[in-house]
């Protein structure tokens, strides 16, 4: 069997940059070892530059290959978002489904279920962004279909659980009580605290229940404030909470950013999400949610009202913003972007860390260009 290695570029293993180090691939493996160590009948191929390392994570994925998941929660529409988003350089992600109907929330549930036994690639499970949120931070939410949890739909969500290897949940105290949000917690299910207007103290008790994350950080939630800290405060102030980050210095200046991961107490820390729509991995201008029209435009989506509707964003690009615009270390912006979402994960696959598989390595070009690995042998 011929044996390839592919030299020239930084190594990342979804922990550490590695320099003078190769690839090499033996079938589907795919191993890091010194370059100075490769076996001199290897194939080699010199690539200029970039990094070789673990594809994305992404845990809020709304659409994208032209095709919206609350539009239709069916086998089709996962299939195409998996392929337009492999095509980004994604290769584990949570389909997120906004605020919807109970009948929808549940169509998605067997969709994804489905889709996971049919071994539709990267989908590693679900995530509900609502409709359990807050009215007054509701951002693109549809406002009519916000609704407090009741125990019919606390079943629902425990049946889910049960049924997929991963279940995120972005939820506010407005609409849910300590006790749900404990028995989600202690059923496995990721809970994210997101669109709420709950103040520090409420932030503080609901993480003590068992919440675990926050929800695209600054974005429709309370505030930080000199006064009242808001989540946002209690997200950067509590050491065990992890939160997710819209970085395409549209939703968040760099210079707010900058804070924020100044800011952030650990062992939590602040990961990359795409919050990516119907358009990505497509050239289409305007997409419905909810019967509503989304325009995409500057790259931005908004709805008539000019409300921001989820972004326009990839994990490469995210990624761009975050080394060149906010300084953030290229190491840790590329673990923003793996190892750290993927350690939130009841079962995360052995995704986000070194592949054992080819399939699973991308190329990062120095121009921030996505590449799979395999199309460099």
């Amino acid at each position: 069997m011929t044996l390839f290695a592919l030299v020239g570029a930084t190594i990342f293993d979804g922990n550490k940059l590695i320099q003078d180090h190769a690839v090499l691939i033996d079938g589907a493996a795919a191993q890091i070892i010194p370059a100075a160590g490769l076996p001199q009948y290897c194939d080699r191929r010199q690539l200029a530059g970039g990094t070789l390392m673990p594809g994305f994570v992404d845990l809020q994925v709304n659409g994208g290959g032209g095709v919206m998941f609350n539009a239709d929660p069916g086998l089709a529409t996962l299939e195409t978002m998996s392929a337009a988003h492999r095509s980004l350089g994604t290769r584990a992600f949570l389909p997120t489904l906004i605020t919807d109907t109970p009948e929808i929330t549940a169509a998605a549930i067997s969709a994804v279920e489905e889709a996971i036994a049919a071994k539709v690639p990267g989908i590693l499970g679900l995530h509900l962004e609502g409709p359990h949120l807050s009215v007054a931070r509701k951002g693109a939410h549809d406002a009519r279909l916000i609704r407090p949890m009741t125990a019919d739909d606390l079943t629902t969500l425990l049946s889910a659980a049960d049924r997929l290897p991963n279940l995120m949940i972005t939820l506010a105290t407005e609409s849910v009580t300590s006790a749900q949000i404990t028995t989600l917690t202690q059923a496995g299910v990721i809970v994210s605290l997101g669109h709420s207007d709950m103040d520090y103290d409420t932030a503080i008790r609901a993480f003590e229940a068992g919440a675990r994350c926050a929800t695209h950080l600054f974005n429709a939630m309370s505030q930080l404030g000199s006064r009242t800290p808001g989540l946002v405060g209690a997200a950067l102030d509590s050491g065990s909470i992890s939160t997710g980050l819209i970085a395409d210095a549209i939703h968040v200046h760099p210079a707010t950013i900058r804070t924020a991961l100044a800011a952030k107490s650990g062992p939590g820390e602040i990961f990359l999400v795409t919050d990516a729509m119907a358009c990505a991995g497509s050239d289409i201008t305007e997409f419905t949610l909810n019967d509503r029209t989304i325009v995409r435009e500057d790259g931005r989506f908004r709805l008539a009202d000019g409300t921001l509707a989820g972004a326009d964003l990839s994990m490469a690009r995210a990624l761009e913003v975050m080394v060149k615009d906010v300084g953030d270390a290229p190491g840790k912006a590329l673990a923003r972007a793996t190892s750290i979402p993927s350690r939130l994960l009841r079962d995360a696959q052995g995704y986000g860390t070194w592949p054992n598989t080819l399939n699973n390595l991308i190329y990062l070009g120095t121009d921030y260009s996505v590449s799979a690995a395999t199309d460099l042998l």
